[in-house]
């Protein structure tokens, strides 16, 4: 089972997804949305990449405030979430994608991508960098529990 990550825009959608073993992440497309109420050929967008690369998951960025506050983003993305398990019948898990479309721009910049180009790059990168942190944190939850296993022989 792989994992599909994404970062959930007004505009567009940037799509990860994570290898066999849940190790890397890496970037697969970004989808343009028509409008920000039509999210119909979105959906079925993202339903087709999950069949073909077999994800069993998908954990979606949730764009919460600096100061941990939850605004109309949250709410939009909450909405996209329901749809999204409706439509794929997957299960989606929420992950906190503060300063990811920064460290994005700024992995772009450093690799020396031109300005106009970065647009088409940053939500893909976006999404694999919450796709990433969502497989490093479940690596070492799995490393934690394994230790507390062995502590209990």
């Amino acid at each position: 089972m792989r994992v599909m990550g994404l970062d959930f825009g007004s505009k567009t959608v940037g799509v990860a997804i994570s290898d066999a073993l849940l190790v890397t992440a890496q970037g697969v497309e970004t989808i343009p949305r028509k409008s920000p109420g039509k999210l119909r050929q979105t959906l079925a967008r993202i339903e087709e990449l999950a069949d073909e690369y077999q994800a069993g998951k998908i954990v979606l960025g949730f764009p919460k405030n600096m100061n941990n506050t939850e605004g109309e983003r949250c709410e939009k993305t909450l909405e996209f979430k329901e749809m999204l398990e409706r439509r794929t019948g997957l299960s989606v898990v929420l992950w906190d994608e503060r300063l990811t479309t920064v460290a994005a721009e700024r992995t772009l910049m450093e690799s020396g991508v031109r300005r106009e180009a970065r647009k088409s790059y940053v939500d893909k990168i976006a999404a694999v960098l919450i796709l990433q942190g969502y497989l490093d944190a479940q690596a070492f939850q799995g490393r934690l529990d394994d230790r507390k296993d062995q502590d209990d022989i």
